[in-house]
């Protein structure tokens, strides 16, 4: 049985029948709702499984809420709840001074770099400090006889065969034995006078250079050098 037109409700045969908008409808008889004009497939636009053209398809408009009597109240209350809530975070966060700053990747760069910059400010104050008897301790172990001629020609029990007891007596005086420090975190040496340590580890003859910098021995690897004093703590 075929369907009725959804326009002028008569029978819709299959060789002009257009199925749209849930409904049957002849060809001439698909047409828009406003101005009459003969839609297809393609141009036609709905609204209420009605067909429109696109000039007069219906525009939603939206309506204008007005300030009523009830929405200043619930305005209000939300004002009312935000100050609310700001005062417990402010009550809460008063008197704390700083807050606390995660360890992001860049603070560790941020912090790598200050301290480079107060090994070469180190470097240059213990150059002007460093005295003549001092031997730097990346100087090679075994140097030629050359180096100590002048010595030798004066003082003949100068002990050529190895400066060690020299350097010791100079990297670690008297008034400074007995100062033990604990290692707080891993520290790699950045220069040759630096000396490297891992958390836990034992510093021992530990002279206070400045502020940021000591100089002592590790007992577990016997090496001595220089090592950041905000990495180790007193025993």
């Amino acid at each position: 049985m075929n369907p009725l037109c959804s326009r002028c409700n008569l029978v819709v045969y299959p060789t002009e029948k257009v199925n749209c908008l849930d409904k049957y409808w002849h060809k001439g008889c698909f047409s828009c709702e406003v101005c009459k004009m003969t839609l297809n497939m393609k141009n036609y636009k709905g609204f209420e499984k009605r067909p429109y053209c696109n000039a007069h398809y219906p525009k939603s408009n939206f309506t204008a809420v007005a300030d009523t009597p009830e929405n200043i109240r619930l305005k209000q209350q939300s004002m009312n709840q935000s100050q609310v809530r700001y005062k417990e975070d402010f009550e809460k966060n008063k008197g704390k001074g700083y807050s606390v700053v995660v360890d992001t990747p860049e603070l560790q760069r941020m912090k790598k770099t200050q301290e480079q910059i107060s090994n070469i400010r180190y470097h240059e104050e213990f150059e002007k400090k460093k005295t003549g008897g001092e031997v730097p301790h990346h100087q090679p172990s075994n140097p030629s006889p050359a180096a100590y001629q002048p010595p030798a020609a004066s003082q003949n029990y100068h002990y050529e065969p190895t400066p060690e007891p020299v350097r010791q007596a100079a990297a670690a005086p008297p008034p400074s034995a007995g100062k033990r420090y604990r290692a707080l975190y891993d520290y790699s040496a950045a220069d040759e006078d630096e000396v490297s340590f891992v958390d836990g580890d034992v510093i021992v003859d530990v002279q206070q250079i400045d502020e940021g910098w000591m100089y002592g021995r590790v007992e577990r690897t016997g090496q001595k050098g220089m090592l950041p004093a905000n990495y180790v703590e007193a025993i």
